[in-house]
């Protein structure tokens, strides 16, 4: 069964029809400016097929709910829940039943989410109802942006993954996309290309008018036409319109928008009080609060450390007083819960690839744990405790006058490299092996081999150790302040072996 759909006058005043049948099969992309008749076309498309196919509208300004009232779309908050939007978009394509998801009043992170749930649900129901629908998405590049904006990357995926499954695997499904867009160069490559079908009406912007000219085939000095198309006129070519570019002036629809572009209205009659009615407040207005919001200065993140590392009284001074007094602790005692709550934090396996600020908060509340009360260890100090665990330095190396030096040296490098400067200066002072490049890695917190590399040679240029080789090309690493150097070590060693040997 095929059906025209009778879209407005052609050349010549000749009908310029629609074929519904093929349309379902390849799609539709709508462009133009604001202004240029763009929701108008998409009315008449779908006024004039709502008696042949089931209809599903996505609907950013809730413009087209009035097609409710004379065709019996029903009209859909978009303001629901991922559940409730999931269930409807089930029993839409179970029941047949056309409808407008209106995102009137929603964020633009709100409106993407929603519209990619419910295109999901349309897209995931069972192959029982399968049956075709017309979907239409005004203000496509909303939906299926070219580049990353101010949203979240997340909601910007999903709703970018919900468009190209319209479009792309739609069809087989039944899904038949119909996208309209302000911008082509806004719309993502992906999403357009998969439309057979085009119309394509006024803009004045180069690179629009260029990939406008390109989707029909045109030469680029004909792309100026698109900036001369009156309004409500489009440019329209594919299978299921014209078989080569077909100017089309789109007919009158029976239905309106709640919204309507801005007429020009007589202003009223001039008032000679205008100041005094304008400037005089209203006596309710003094009686009405008005709402200040004083932005707060930022605090330095120190504070806010010092402040989260004390510990707080959240019991009622009764309690505290009841409870029996803990002995005061010794400093040689307080040292070991704090080395303990330290070993807690890094036994952890992924705690050499987190930052430090989050290893501290961690560390905190392992002390609060222990009833470490007050000042425990500052986050400088955590920094150097951590760099000096990670190199794996023994109680005896530590006790050492070379130790003593090689911390003085460390002084030199920032805090996130002091890990691996002691983790060599350990091996040097000990005669262990040269570290590898996974081992070196992993005390900067990264998993690359070549910024391993890359901080050996920034050593070496700041003069604090020299690199060479020995006869079978193993790694040696000179400390010429500490007069040590490392025994040869094999660079590309993989870490779990270099770990167990030095066990």
């Amino acid at each position: 069964m095929t059906a025209g759909i009778d879209m407005g006058t052609g050349a010549g005043g000749t009908r310029a029809t629609l074929d519904l049948e093929e349309l379902l099969a390849t799609r539709l992309l709508v462009q133009g400016n604001s202004g240029s008749g763009k929701s108008h076309l998409l009315r008449r498309l779908l006024e004039q097929s709502a008696g042949w196919v089931q209809q599903v509208i996505i609907d950013p300004e809730g413009d087209f709910v009035t097609l409710g009232d004379r065709y019996g779309h029903v009209a859909i908050e978009g303001d629901r829940t991922e559940a409730e939007l999931l269930g409807i978009a089930a029993r839409v394509r179970q029941h047949r039943v056309s409808c407008v998801l209106s995102l009137e009043g929603l964020d633009a992170e709100d409106q993407m989410r929603n519209a990619a749930i419910f295109l999901n649900g349309m897209f995931d129901a069972d192959r029982d109802f399968w049956y075709p629908v017309l979907v239409v998405v005004d203000e496509a590049q909303l939906f299926a942006p070219a580049a990353a904006g101010e949203v979240n990357d997340e909601v910007r995926r999903l709703s970018l993954g919900a468009m190209t499954n319209l479009m792309c695997r739609g069809r087989k499904r039944g899904l038949a996309g119909v996208i309209a867009t302000q911008r082509l160069a806004k719309l993502a490559k992906n999403v357009a290309a998969e439309a057979s079908n085009f119309l394509m009406g006024r803009t004045f912007l180069d690179i629009d008018m260029a990939r406008a000219s390109d989707l029909l085939g045109l030469e680029r000095r004909q792309a100026e036409m698109f900036r001369d198309l009156p309004r409500g006129n489009f440019v329209a070519l594919g299978p299921a319109l014209s078989r080569k570019p077909l100017k089309v002036e789109i007919g009158k629809v029976e239905t309106s928008a709640r919204s309507s572009s801005p007429k020009l209205m007589p202003l009223p009659e001039a008032n000679v009080d205008a100041a005094d009615l304008i400037l005089t407040p209203d006596p309710q207005e003094l009686t009405r609060p008005i709402p200040r919001y004083v932005q707060p200065a930022p605090r330095p993140s120190t504070d806010i450390l010092a402040e989260l590392s004390k510990a707080r009284d959240i019991e009622p001074v009764e309690t505290r007083e009841a409870r029996p007094k803990r002995a005061e602790l010794t400093e040689e005692e307080r040292e070991q819960l704090v080395q303990a709550a330290l070993e807690d934090v890094l036994s952890q396996g992924d705690s050499a690839f987190r930052p430090d600020a989050e290893l501290f908060q961690e560390f905190l509340v392992r002390c609060r744990i222990r009833r470490l009360t007050g000042a425990t260890v500052a986050l400088p100090e955590f920094r150097q405790r951590l760099a000096i665990i990670r190199s794996g330095a023994d109680e005896e190396t530590r006790g050492s006058e070379t130790w003593a030096k090689a911390l003085d040296l460390s002084r030199s490098v920032t805090d996130d490299l002091k890990a691996v400067f002691l983790l060599i200066a350990n091996a040097a002072i000990t005669g262990q092996p040269c570290p590898s490049d996974q081992a070196i890695a992993r005390a900067y917190g990264t998993h690359s081999a070549r910024r391993a590399r890359r901080l050996l040679s920034y050593f070496e240029e700041q003069g604090l150790i020299v690199l060479h080789q020995d006869r079978v090309g193993a790694r040696i690493a000179a400390f010429p302040d500490l007069d040590a150097e490392t025994a040869p070590g094999n660079p590309d060693q993989p870490e779990v072996e270099t770990r167990s040997a030095a066990e």
